[in-house]
């Protein structure tokens, strides 16, 4: 059994931010793997489905970014699933928008939602599946995760979901490491990722 945690926060002021990508990820996979309607459990909204042999509950914490943790710790001990078998998804400052990748550990880089979730459940151990926004060039990050893609982003959104969910798919069916070297490379290029202008040719003297 595998626990899949999407990060985000409750309410129609953050429904559509950038914050709130692991949130439209746990949608996305009810859909998916054709799961019950989310119930409210665990300070949260969960569900269950079923992905070739395994089992996964699907969790939205409801508790705000900074308490994700109080809302997976409850369902960790319920179903007995270690630190291992859980994959949170989440918003990465640290990628250029649309790239997915994988990862398992490390450190919470300033999300306070792996903070919570390093400290309420026995430690940094878990899969993640970082979903790329990029950072400001200008004003607060804060302003920035809060805030709502642009249009041409947000044009893109329905693409990057989907490669988020066949990753957390991947680890599931294939393993984490598997997993990396599927997901781990630049994401595809589109509006909001222009493919990179190549170097000018050196002319004549």
């Amino acid at each position: 059994m595998w626990l899949v945690v999407g990060l985000g926060n409750p309410g129609k002021q953050y429904a559509r931010t950038r914050h709130n990508l692991g949130f439209l990820v746990v949608d996305r996979l009810v859909d998916r793997l054709s799961a019950p309607p989310l119930k409210e459990k665990w300070k949260g909204l969960t569900t269950k489905g079923v992905h070739g042999s395994d089992e996964l509950v699907l969790l939205a914490p409801q508790t705000y970014m900074n308490l994700s943790g109080e809302s997976a710790q409850p369902a960790m001990a319920f179903y007995r699933v270690s630190l291992g078998q859980v994959i949170v998804v989440h918003d990465e400052l640290d990628l250029p928008w649309g790239e997915v990748r994988v990862k398992v550990g490390g450190g919470a880089a300033g999300h306070n939602g792996l903070k919570s979730m390093t400290q309420q459940c026995g430690g940094p151990d878990y899969v993640r599946v970082r979903m790329g926004i990029g950072r400001p060039q200008k004003g607060s990050t804060e302003a920035w995760v809060l805030g709502e893609p642009s249009p041409e982003e947000r044009a893109e959104l329905p693409d990057f979901v989907d490669r988020a969910v066949a990753a957390v798919l991947d680890v599931v069916a294939l393993g984490a490491p598997a997993a990396m070297n599927a997901h781990n490379g630049a994401a595809p290029a589109g509006k909001g990722n222009p493919k990179p202008k190549a170097p000018p040719k050196p002319q004549n003297a």
